[in-house]
Formats: C-alpha cells, structure tokens, sequence
C-alpha cells in the first residue's frame, strides 16, 4: 500500500510541477528544447472536454517528399513525448527514435488537461480520487480530433492502422480505448497501466466481446506492490476472452524497472516495433 501511495502522490505532484512549467515558452531557446524538426504543435477546440486542446505532432523526416499514406500512433501526456522542457522528469525521445528507425508513422501527442489530468485519463470512479470522464476525452480523440488529423496528413484511416499509447494513467485509458472503440483503435501500446484506479476495468474486460485488437503490455518489477500482478491478471482476462493462440497480447516486464519515463522510453521502441505500422 505504501508503494501504491507514492505512486499516487507522482501522479498528482505531476500536475503543479507542469503548471509550472507551461508559462516559460516565451524564454525557452532552441538550444534548451529537444523537439525535432519533424514535430509541430497546433490548438483544436474539444467540445467535448468544454476546453481547448493542444496537440503536438510528429512527422517523419520524408514525409514532406512523399505521397505515401501513414499509419498514426495516438498518445497522451504530449507534455512529456518530445521535449525535455516540457516534460516531468525527462522525456520519451519519441522523434529521435523514429527517426532513428526511419519510421513511416505519425504520431499525435494530446496534451493532458493539467489539474483535469486524473479526469480525463480514467473510465471509471475511483471511489477515493473520483476521476472517471475518459469516455469525453475519447470522444473528442475520435469524433473531433482524429477527423481533423485525417483530413489534413496523409493518413491511413482504417483500425490497422490506428494506435493508442500511454502510460500509467494514459496506460488504463489506452486499454480501454480498445475495449469502447475497436473499430477504431486496433493496437494499443499500454505501459505500467493504472488498473488499480477501479476494478471495473476488469470486469469489462469480462464482459466484452471478442477483443480483436493487438496489445503490448509494458511494466517494471519494481513500480508498485500491485503492478506485475494486476497486469498478469489482465493478460489471464484476456487469454480468457480470445485464445492466447492468436499472438495478439505481448508483455514485457522489466527487471529493476520503475514508473518513470526511463522505462517507458526505453520500451517505445520495441512496442512499435512489435505492434506494426
């Protein structure tokens, strides 16, 4: 529990430390940011969340001279993807490592709501944290922001092609992304996911239809009292819904590895790569 407890308290000390943050882009210099070339950000009005959004994204280094269609990732927290003064505690390197693998994919950083964090990333009540309005933030992903993405890059639109990816509370809501909208998202990337918040992920995950979509299940052995085992109960949940037969789960479990952007970072990579673009 107590474990659980500092977990919790990274979560919610995540959110002054960004507030913090965010009023310094004006003297930030290109040599204190991180973020490629390839990434650009733009603002989108979410009705759904009664807010504004900005969204960070990620083109790869040919795209400008190509007429191919891509695939997209979708991930959350933008705030922590592509620049190191942006981020929390370091950030993912999401554009130098797609660079690096010469990656025909785009990626959609959603900046997370802040103060709305804990809201916008968890599907269901926590009786102690309430939360639980990612049903909003995923209707805005995919009534209002994906529409937009497609229409204005070269996309490929179909759920093959469609990925969602985050990490601890972007974790929890990534899986349930696949479970409310698989004809949308048809991979999913799910690193240290919060299935503590509520239970009812789990019984979801019961009562759902065959779960077509492809996971890569990502955590370390040293997070949390609870995080292995919560995962491998999913995973046995899983293997329960669809034959494990089908390859369609993978999951890694890091020796030593805690919950911070190191692991998940480190993890990237072999996710994509296993999940396919």
């Amino acid at each position: 529990m107590i474990q659980r407890y500092l977990l919790l308290l990274f979560i919610l000390f995540l959110i002054p430390e960004i507030n913090a943050q965010e009023p310094r882009p004006s003297v930030r210099t290109s040599k204190q940011r991180t973020a490629s070339k390839q990434v650009s950000t733009f603002t989108i009005e979410a009705p759904q969340l009664q807010s504004t959004k900005k969204i960070w994204v990620y083109l790869p280094q040919k795209y400008a001279t190509s007429k191919r269609k891509l695939s997209v990732i979708y991930m959350h927290d933008a705030q922590n993807l592509f620049d190191a003064t942006t981020s929390y505690s370091g950030e993912w390197n999401i554009d130098e490592k797609l660079d690096s693998l010469k990656a025909p994919v785009i990626v959609i950083g959603v900046e997370h709501g802040n103060e709305k964090r804990i809201d916008e990333l968890t599907p269901f009540k926590n009786e102690k944290y309430e939360g639980g309005k990612a049903d909003r933030y995923l209707e805005f992903i995919v009534k209002t922001l994906k529409p937009h993405i497609d229409k204005t890059f070269r996309t490929k639109t179909g759920k093959k092609n469609t990925i969602i990816m985050g990490s601890s509370l972007g974790g929890l809501t990534s899986y349930y992304a696949v479970l409310k909208y698989p004809e949308i998202f048809g991979k999913a990337g799910v690193f240290s996911p919060s299935f503590w918040f509520t239970k009812d992920i789990y019984d979801l995950t019961e009562k759902s239809k065959k779960i077509k979509s492809k996971i890569y299940f990502l955590c370390g052995d040293n997070e949390s009292e609870d995080m292995v085992t919560d995962l491998n109960k999913m995973e046995y949940l899983l293997n329960s819904n669809r034959c494990s037969c089908l390859n369609l789960n993978e999951k890694k479990i890091v020796k030593g590895g805690q919950h911070n952007e190191k692991l998940w970072r480190d993890g990237f990579v072999k996710a994509v790569l296993w999940l396919g673009y």
